[in-house]
């Protein structure tokens, strides 16, 4: 391919919207124009790179066993309705009806249709197991899109799905999954991280992320300074640490608090610390009220609420449902004394603990000296905070260190979630009905693609692992008016490709500054330099992208010089 040929305008200027580096460069680059807000055209070099990293995808499951399949993207709401799905999946579902008034979504997951799919198919044991994937165009309605690919509205996605005669294989599968992506990615050259991570809507027990660590990352992960636990911020495990106070217990009072409700303004006006508090916070899950309890100075963390109770939905309850339930305005909420009987959810850090301060569920009052083990039962103890860096590893006594990441894949273990509501099952062999044991696994392609130049750039552009790169060699001409230099440069490009380099030639008859820039912004791994000046000695440059190192190479070496290259490249991300 010649440089004048490809559909693509290196820009200057980008718009305001692009924050990241990454998505700058994407601009600048000419790799992505934006059709709508979080909706992207790919232009032709960024798309090549989509399909490269595909094709890795491909290669990777295949030689699991997989099957590659493709579902619609449209999808009718009534398998939404079975699965549960369709009420509570929230605004981020476009819905939408057809002529006949039938309701129907832009699918953003497709769960319910492969249970569908595959239930349709499925009769006996011996059938199993199936272990099927699609790379299919999703579509969330993000309320806020941004960052590009990372957080677009329309995406590409590579997700999969296992099913199992049991559990056991499930969660063989479940591995091989695990496996399989570690492989990917290390495949691409990128700098990743699996770890535990929570559920969310798409359900199941068990998860691991996939981060490609970058400072630009939305996610936040602990990890282990001395083992190999790792998991996202919203589901890192807190240490329990028991500890029964020996303080004695004093008598329980209700004390006037005018208008202070936040933790933070009622420890100052009672001369407390706000780690002698009980933070009381409504939340609905599913529908229904429960009243979490945390230490005063530690935050509520709503996905360990979700997964603890395996919910569908979670939300703060309103100022009215909390009125209901206290009898008080909002701020004043605490375990003893609510007018509605829900469900109290007691955080392990307050076991054991003696003489706190809550809210008394009336306007403008706390109770102070309220000691768990005398005042009120809990219905429940669990880990409900968010936990923090320098807190102890829950595996072992090293401290939790925090990085940033980029999420690019995860995998699931769904159990029976969407087989038992849609009647996914088979003759076992004992010749009894069983459900289907499932498995879920997502990888964002587009974002994969984005969090690699997130994680390989400078000042001048795009540092491209060599497995994605759109190109990996540019042929830069210098001067195009000097036949010998046009003439070396197009014999030099055809035997790059004739040696299966993937080589692009410049020829464009521009100064040679605009080149080398516009060369280290799409960012080609390899840059093959030709001058007029360097072939009176009979070598020519060639320049390393990732490393900027540039060397002389004879005439006659090149071709050899950048396929050694490329193959000990492959080799490092393999």
């Amino acid at each position: 391919m010649k440089v004048s040929q490809i559909f693509f305008q290196t820009l200057k200027e980008v718009p305001k919207e692009a924050q990241i580096e990454s998505h700058r460069l994407l601009y600048r680059a000419g790799m992505i124009q934006k059709l709508a807000s979080g909706i992207y055209n790919y232009l032709p070099l960024v798309l090549r790179s989509v399909r490269k990293l595909e094709n890795i995808i491909r290669e990777e499951l295949n030689k699991r066993g997989c099957q590659e399949i493709l579902m619609p993207a449209v999808q009718p709401s009534d398998i939404w309705e079975e699965s549960g799905r369709w009420s509570y999946y929230g605004p981020e579902l476009l819905r939408f009806k057809d002529r006949k008034g039938s309701d129907f979504c832009l699918g953003p997951t497709h769960e319910e249709v492969i249970t569908d799919m595959v239930r349709k198919n499925l009769r006996s044991y011996k059938q199993l197991p199936y272990n099927l994937y699609q790379f299919q165009c999703k579509f969330r309605d993000e309320i806020r899109p941004r960052f590009g690919l990372m957080r677009a509205r329309e995406f590409i996605m590579k997700d999969g799905y296992s099913f199992d005669i049991n559990e056991e294989k499930a969660l063989d599968s479940y591995k091989s999954m695990y496996e399989a992506y570690i492989a990917i990615f290390k495949r691409c050259g990128l700098k990743f991280k699996p770890v535990d991570a929570a559920t969310g809507s798409i359900g199941g027990d068990k998860s691991h992320e996939f981060q490609v660590l970058a400072e630009s990352g939305e996610d936040v992960i602990l990890s282990c300074s001395k083992c190999e636990y790792a998991a996202n911020k919203e589901k890192a495990k807190t240490k329990i640490d028991f500890r029964q106070s020996d303080d004695e217990m004093e008598k329980m009072e209700e004390v006037h608090t005018p208008g202070k409700k936040a933790v933070e303004d009622v420890a100052e006006f009672l001369k407390k610390r706000p780690s002698d508090f009980i933070k009381s916070v409504i939340f609905v899950v599913d529908g229904k009220p429960a009243l979490i309890m945390v230490p005063g100075d530690r935050e509520v963390n709503e996905a360990k609420i979700q997964a603890f109770f395996k919910a569908d939905s979670i939300e703060l309850a309103d100022d009215a449902t909390i009125e209901e339930v206290t009898g008080a305005e909002t701020g004043f909420a605490g375990p003893v004394g609510l007018k509605k009987e829900i469900l109290i959810a007691l955080d392990h850090n307050l076991e054991g603990r003696r003489n706190l301060v809550s809210g008394a569920n009336k306007t403008d009052y706390h109770f102070i000296n309220i000691s768990p083990e005398r005042d009120f039962k809990p219905s429940v103890t669990g880990d409900f905070v968010v936990t923090r860096k320098g807190e102890r590893c829950p595996d072992c006594d090293g401290l939790l260190e925090e990085f940033r990441g980029i999420e690019v894949g995860q995998v699931f273990f769904l159990g029976t979630k969407y087989s038992e509501k849609m009647h996914c099952s088979f003759i076992d062999e004992n010749g009894q009905q069983s459900n289907a044991v499932m498995g879920c696994y997502g990888l964002g392609v587009g974002r994969t693609v984005q969090a690699a130049i997130e994680q390989n750039h400078d000042e001048y552009g795009i540092k491209w692992p060599m497995a994605l790169a759109p190109y990996e060699a540019i042929v830069l001409p210098l001067q195009m008016n000097k036949e010998e230099v046009v003439d070396v440069a197009e014999k030099i490009y055809k035997k790059l490709l004739n040696a299966g380099v993937e080589a692009v030639l410049d020829d464009r008859d521009e100064r040679a500054g605009f080149k080398f820039n516009d060369a280290d912004l799409v960012g080609y791994p390899v840059q093959v330099v030709i001058g007029a000046k360097s072939l009176e000695k009979g070598e020519i440059e060639v320049k390393i992208r990732k490393t900027g190192e540039k060397k002389a190479v004879p005439l006659n070496e090149v071709e050899d010089f950048v396929c050694r290259y490329k193959k000990e490249e492959m080799a490092i991300d393999h």
